[in-house]
């Protein structure tokens, strides 16, 4: 069995805490995605759909340092701190994710970390 392979992106999300996605067995899993810009460390102000469109970027970057892509994803979780943001959350995901749309869940969660209000979090084939 192949061991497990960590990727880190220099456009992700940088953390003691955990890998930002890890390869293993052809498959990349990512950790979850808050909107915080990478060159500030900071969460994105303004709306949970600019929050959105920051994790989604993050994403991208850390597929495709693995050799992976959005098209890629086979399964995706979404957390969100109000499903009245749900729509303003699927307008970004409708036009970022391309066809055909991953297996999804989106639950309604009491906090994140910052105190943001949206987490995506992925599994992508290479």
């Amino acid at each position: 069995m192949a061991p497990k392979q960590p990727i880190t992106s220099e456009k992700g999300i940088k953390s003691p805490l955990f890998s930002q996605a890890i390869v293993h067995n052809g498959t990349v899993y990512c950790s979850g995605n808050v909107g915080i810009d990478p060159s500030t460390m900071k969460v994105v102000e303004g709306s949970v759909a600019d929050r959105t469109t920051q994790v989604f970027e993050n994403i991208k970057n850390v597929l495709e340092e693995a050799g992976s892509s959005l098209q890629n994803i086979v399964k995706m979780n979404i957390y969100l701190t109000d499903m009245a943001d749900y729509a303003a959350m699927n307008n970004v995901f409708l036009a970022t994710i391309p066809d055909p749309k991953p297996a999804r869940t989106c639950v309604c969660v009491k906090e994140l970390p910052g105190k943001t209000d949206v987490e995506i979090e992925v599994i992508a084939h290479l």
